[in-house]
């Protein structure tokens, strides 16, 4: 047994050493940011078929660039949070929604309708919790409620641990169930305990970042290197000047019926994109704006890059050369369109309000607005729906400022809407991440334990050199041999 005096000699060496040797960071490693990704749900399926059934006759629709995957999944899309692979501690926000409408009476009002928008999951200590932002219509009163983040739904995270993740960090068929808070913001429609459609993620985690430098930079500059001098006067790259603009795009899904017809079991087709075009999902982007644009007026006049193909059976059709005008708050979005082997030029499809194309930050945006079929556009659809049908929204979006970029689209994924037939139900996932991925995450933690190692073995030496020290202390030199 160690003397007083040894005792109080070995715990301070062991502290010292385990400070050199053991970083900080190992203790409890910094969050990682969650940037991109998307969840899947499908909220309730047998909710969406009393919905759409016979009953309620009625329907649901997307918002906020949300889309569909499998045919009875929503997914929720550009993941933002925070992610501590020591702790399993996760939280990430989507965006997007979804409104469910039913029951319309005489007057024209849905007696059912419900959104459920931008999303949230939360995970610490091991449980976790699935908020969203909740819009409802009483049964019976029709009083609506509104409530931000309600607390929807509990997650089944038994057998999940979410320590150790690396990127992308995904989650399968997490099981969930209805709070008491999310039965009421549900317009009671279930009660609390009700099992909800399993929830499904998948997110990319941000590397940590690398230390900053140690040695601070001098903050006088060389003496020969002329001082830095600011000019009031505004760069000629800047802004734009009225009557053109630096860069623009349109957002346009045209309709998700007709994409749900297209790719489902009557056509049994797909849709193909070409010079330029981009695929959100939900909607198709169609860039590199090219016109007039005037911040005063309130006026554009410009053509995008890009086509969209549609094909399957008896169907198709090709849009392309896509152009958008805007006068007296009122825009027309038009494009070539060739179907059987005809293509008519600058047919006028939907028009749409565009009341305030003033630019903010560099920035002027229509976002969402809602679009109406005109009678070229129901012709180039060959009477599939009539003029005056409620199409997709259009988004528009045109920068004034060489140093402002386009708003980016939804990260939905490639699979989103491409499926018109039902998914079979997820199963639970065994572990928070799938395979790691060999990156700047695992070898931190590979360097870790490398140091715990040795610190481990160089502990075991000074216990010995302590040890020694101490019996030499008490019984002398020891005999040489």
């Amino acid at each position: 047994m160690l003397s007083r005096p040894a005792r109080a000699l070995a715990v301070p060496l062991f502290a010292a050493l385990l400070a050199a040797l053991v970083p900080a960071g190992t203790a409890h490693a910094e969050s990682r940011t969650v940037q991109g990704g998307r969840l899947d749900w499908g909220i309730k399926s047998s909710f969406q078929s009393y919905v759409t059934g016979p009953i309620a006759q009625g329907g649901w629709g997307l918002t906020g660039g949300a889309a569909t995957v499998g045919g009875s999944q929503f997914r929720f899309h550009s993941a933002q949070g925070s992610y501590d692979p020591a702790t399993g501690a996760f939280e990430a926000a989507f965006s997007g929604g979804v409104r469910f409408t039913g029951h319309r009476k005489a007057d024209g009002t849905d007696e059912l309708d419900l959104t459920i928008s931008r999303p949230r999951i939360r995970i610490q200590g091991g449980n976790g919790t699935l908020y969203a932002d909740m819009a409802s219509k009483a049964k019976g009163s029709g009083r609506v409620t509104t409530s931000s983040q309600v607390p929807l739904a509990t997650l089944g995270l038994g057998g999940i641990d979410m320590r150790g993740g690396g990127s992308p960090v995904s989650l399968a068929g997490v099981p969930a169930t209805l709070t008491s808070r999310g039965a009421a913001a549900f317009a009671g429609y279930y009660p609390a305990g009700t099992p909800l459609d399993p929830v499904s993620l998948t997110v990319d985690v941000e590397a940590p970042r690398q230390a900053p430098p140690t040695t601070a930079p001098t903050t006088t500059p060389p003496a020969t290197q002329p001082s830095a001098t600011v000019s009031a006067t505004p760069s000629a790259t800047t802004s734009a000047p009225a009557g053109s603009l630096r860069d623009a795009a349109v957002d346009w899904g045209v309709r998700r019926t007709f994409r749900e017809y297209v790719t489902g079991a009557v056509s049994r087709g797909e849709w193909t994109l070409a010079d330029g075009a981009q695929d959100g999902g939900a909607l198709f982007r169609f860039s590199g704006g090219k016109g007039t644009y005037d911040p005063e007026k309130g006026t554009l006049d410009a053509a995008f890059a890009g086509s969209v193909r549609f094909t399957g059976a008896h169907l198709d059709l090709t849009l392309g050369k896509v152009t958008v005008k805007v006068t007296g708050g009122t825009g027309t979005l038009s494009a070539d369109v060739t179907s059987t082997g005809r293509t008519d030029k600058a047919v006028p499809l939907v028009t749409f309000a565009a009341r305030d194309l003033t630019p903010r930050n560099g920035l002027a945006a229509v976002t969402e607005a809602p679009a109406t079929l005109t009678e070229g556009g129901a012709r180039a659809f060959g009477g599939m729906y009539r003029a005056g049908t409620a199409m997709d929204p259009v988004s528009l979006a045109v920068t004034v400022d060489a140093k402002v970029r386009l708003p980016a689209l939804p990260d939905l994924g490639s699979g989103a809407t491409r499926s018109a037939t039902p998914s079979k139900p997820a199963t639970p996932a065994a572990s928070a991440a799938a395979a790691p991925a060999a990156s700047a995450a695992e070898s931190s933690s590979s360097s870790t334990s490398t140091y715990l190692a040795i610190g481990a073995g160089v502990l075991l030496v000074a216990a010995l050199a302590v040890f020694t020290a101490v019996r030499r202390r008490r019984t002398g030199p020891t005999p040489s041999a």
